[in-house]
Formats: structure tokens, C-alpha cells, sequence
């Protein structure tokens, strides 16, 4: 048994020997779920039922990625581990990698009990350089969502569960031309999150990276692309930060958006709408994941008992139960076919076709830019207006924020995130 470690106390009763094994108690130290909402629901509702499983008890710990980052190596320095397992974002563990241990026997125990198919992109994602560092937790993304009036608009041929961006023009060009209204929308307002459907939906779609080919040949045609859609997407999308609204009033029938940006439409009217995975370009279905999973220390006091709560928590029935308690996503496909009907049901529906799709092309936000991450992301929204709002030049704009965008890069040694090119 893997650094089993157990407390005897022999007691020494009447003569007769007899020998108390202590419970077993493990420490999680985690990045995601420490609001303090978040965490009292792990400690209270999530964590006391793999408890009375297996007997192993476990502390819970929510912690801000410094002291978390600081905490694994110092203990992996110091050759003594108090922490057994960690839970954080993909992109949490790069600059630990040097501390994690490889989790793949964790991955292969899991496997073998064939009762849950992890999303087969975030098992590639999880290995580097040979090594599984962590196994897929939880997931949060962005989708379209549909008013099941739109559908009887779909070009012929079309398929709503595998859209491509060319299906996306025909759908909006049929619409309008049947009612006269623009009825795609995007979050293209103030507080809108326009920026990640560009760097991390349009451009590895058309181009195949998020940053590299910010102003390539490919980048032009997708601009274009994207010119010729407005003419289809109301321009009140500029005004519009969540698309729940909007959805709701029907002043569009396809939007893209954020799931929690647009949970309060299903809650409302669960029976209107659908969620459906983003279209396809020319080089795959790029999306945005907030990933995360969870790993071992290289000096955990106990990787058996981890092992144990990862299976936990990879298990379809408690994946149902963190997005009924928290929010996230499944990983798992079975998780997503396990939620109760309503309006969580057909979110998660449309989150794991998306995630499962063959052609997915699975896109982080990229890490590291520090105070100047602002400043990147204004550059995709800078380009936006001045290309499809004002009409200026592509190439022209391309070069123009390129070179801002290939600076600020420069300047803070960011990585560039996958897909990185």
C-alpha cells in the first residue's frame, strides 16, 4: 500500500493485547470551489458521503493560487507531504509540474470499473510530456443557445448539434429573410464576454490558434467571415452583456454566451430553448474550457486514500451533484445523461455534445498576462469595432493591434495557451 499511514495504539487490557487503528484523514487543498458558499457545500454535502464510504475522513481546503503554488513546493522541497490530493485549473499546475506525481495507475484503476467515459480531449490535455499530471474534474464553457422557433429556419442539411459557421450565416440569412429581423446575438456590450468568443472560438475555428495567427491570411478570411454574420446579428448585440435577456424577450433566437450567463433562460422558460454545441470552421470546433482536475502531490501522505476520492468524484452520480450544488459541468459523458430533467438537463446536454465533438478544439484562456491581460483582451474588442462596427480595413487593423497584441506578449513572457501553434 502506497505511504499507507496508519496510528496504532496498543492497548494493554486484562492481559489481552489489543491494537486501535485511527480513521484515516486526508487534507484537499484546492483553488476551485473556495467561496465559502462553495466550500461549506463540499464540507457539508459532498465530502460526508465518501466518508461514510470509506471511512476516510477529509479536510477540505479552499485556497488563492499563491499560497496554493507556494504550499506544493515547499512541501515537495522539504520531502515531507501534508497534502494528499489537489484540485485546481489545468493551467494551475504548470508551473508545479516538477511536484505533481504521475496519476495515470489512478486513471487506469478508474477506467477499468467501465461505468463513466471521460471527454476523450481532456485526457489529452492532461498529459504532459508523457506524464497524466492530473485527471479531469469539472468543466464551465461557453454555447450557443437556441429558441426552438429557429429551428424550422435551419438550412437544409444542417444539423444543430454540429453546426458549421457556414450553416451559422445560412440559419441567420433564412431567418431574416423570412421575418425581416436580425436574430443572432452576441455579448458585444460593455460587460460582454465578445473578447473569448473571438480568441477562443473564432480564431483556433478559422486559423487553428488563439494568438500566433492573430493577423495571418487565415485571420483576414475570418474576418470577413464575420462582417458578412453581422448583417444577420442584431445590432443591439452591442448594448448586450448577458444573453439571458435578450433570449428571453426574443429579440433574438440564437445566441452565444456564457452557461451562466444564460442559466436564468432555461430556468424560465425550459421548454423554448435548447443549448447546442458552437459551429465548426475551417480547421475544427474551437471552444473555451475552464478545465479542471484534479492531482496527486509526488509527496502525498496517502495516494491510496486520494486515489479513492478521485474515484469519488469522477463517479457520474457525484458529478450530477456538483452541478446541482455549484454549477460546474460533468467530464464524464454518463454524468450528462444522469441529470434530473429541467433546465440543468439540457445545459449539460449541450455541454458535453460540444466538448465531445470529433473535431473539438479545446482552447484555455490564456494564462499569465498579469495586469496587462486587459489590455489583450481589449485588443480582440478593439478590432471588432473597427473592422465590423466601422468598417476599416482588415489588414490594416490586423497589423495595427497585431503588433500591440505580439508586444504585450513579449513584454510579459505569457505563454500562449492551447491551441498555442
Amino acid at each position: 500500500m502506497r505511504n499507507m499511514r496508519g496510528i496504532l495504539v496498543a492497548l494493554i487490557l486484562g492481559g489481552v493485547g489489543l491494537v486501535v487503528t485511527a480513521a484515516p484523514k486526508i487534507v484537499w487543498l484546492s483553488t476551485q470551489l473556495q467561496p465559502l458558499p462553495e466550500a461549506e457545500w463540499v464540507r457539508t454535502q459532498l465530502l460526508p458521503a465518501f466518508t461514510a464510504e470509506t471511512g476516510i475522513s477529509v479536510e477540505f481546503i479552499g485556497s488563492e493560487y499563491a499560497p496554493f503554488a507556494d504550499r506544493v513546493l515547499a512541501e515537495y522541497k522539504a520531502g515531507v507531504g501534508f497534502v494528499a490530493l489537489l484540485g485546481g485549473l489545468y493551467g494551475d499546475y504548470a508551473p508545479l509540474m516538477e511536484a505533481i506525481a504521475d496519476v495515470g495507475w489512478v486513471l487506469q484503476d478508474i477506467q477499468a470499473l467501465q461505468d463513466r467515459t471521460f471527454i476523450p480531449a481532456f485526457l489529452e490535455l492532461a498529459v504532459e510530456k508523457g506524464v497524466q499530471f492530473t485527471i479531469p474534474w469539472m468543466q464551465a464553457t461557453y454555447l450557443l443557445v437556441v429558441n426552438k422557433k429557429a429551428l424550422k429556419y435551419l438550412p437544409e442539411g444542417a444539423n444543430v448539434w454540429s453546426l458549421s459557421y457556414d450553416d451559422l450565416l445560412a440559419w441567420g440569412k433564412n431567418i431574416y429573410e423570412a421575418t425581416g429581423e436580425r436574430m443572432i446575438g452576441i455579448p458585444a456590450g460593455p460587460g460582454g464576454l465578445l473578447h473569448r468568443l473571438i480568441h477562443g472560438y473564432l480564431y483556433p475555428s478559422f486559423t487553428g490558434c488563439q494568438i500566433v495567427k492573430f493577423d495571418s491570411p487565415e485571420a483576414v478570411k475570418m474576418w470577413e467571415y464575420v462582417k458578412e454574420l453581422w448583417n444577420y446579428i442584431n445590432p443591439a448585440s452591442t448594448l448586450w452583456s448577458w444573453m439571458d435577456e435578450p433570449l428571453l424577450a426574443e429579440e433574438v433566437w440564437v445566441a452565444w454566451d456564457h452557461t451562466v450567463r444564460v442559466a436564468r433562460a432555461f430556468k424560465e422558460r425550459p421548454d423554448d430553448f435548447i443549448a447546442v454545441p458552437a459551429p465548426a470552421g475551417p480547421k475544427g470546433r474551437g471552444i473555451i474550457t475552464v478545465l479542471a482536475g484534479l492531482s496527486i502531490p509526488k509527496v502525498s501522505p496517502d495516494p491510496e486514500a486520494a486515489a479513492k476520492l478521485i474515484e469519488y468524484l469522477t463517479r457520474p452520480a457525484t458529478q450530477v451533484k456538483v452541478l446541482e450544488g455549484v454549477g460546474w459541468f460533468p467530464v464524464v459523458k454518463e454524468a450528462a445523461e444522469a441529470v434530473p430533467p429541467g433546465p440543468l438537463a439540457i445545459l449539460a446536454a449541450g455541454v458535453t455534445a460540444q466538448a465531445a465533438a470529433p473535431d473539438v478544439i479545446v482552447s484555455f484562456i490564456p494564462p499569465g498576462l498579469g495586469v496587462r491581460a486587459g489590455e489583450a483582451w481589449g485588443v480582440f474588442r478593439d478590432t471588432f469595432v473597427q473592422i465590423v462596427i466601422e468598417g476599416r480595413p482588415i489588414k490594416e487593423v490586423l497589423l495595427k493591434y497585431g503588433q500591440i497584441l505580439r508586444e504585450i506578449y513579449l513584454d510579459t513572457m505569457a505563454p500562449y495557451g492551447p491551441p498555442g501553434c
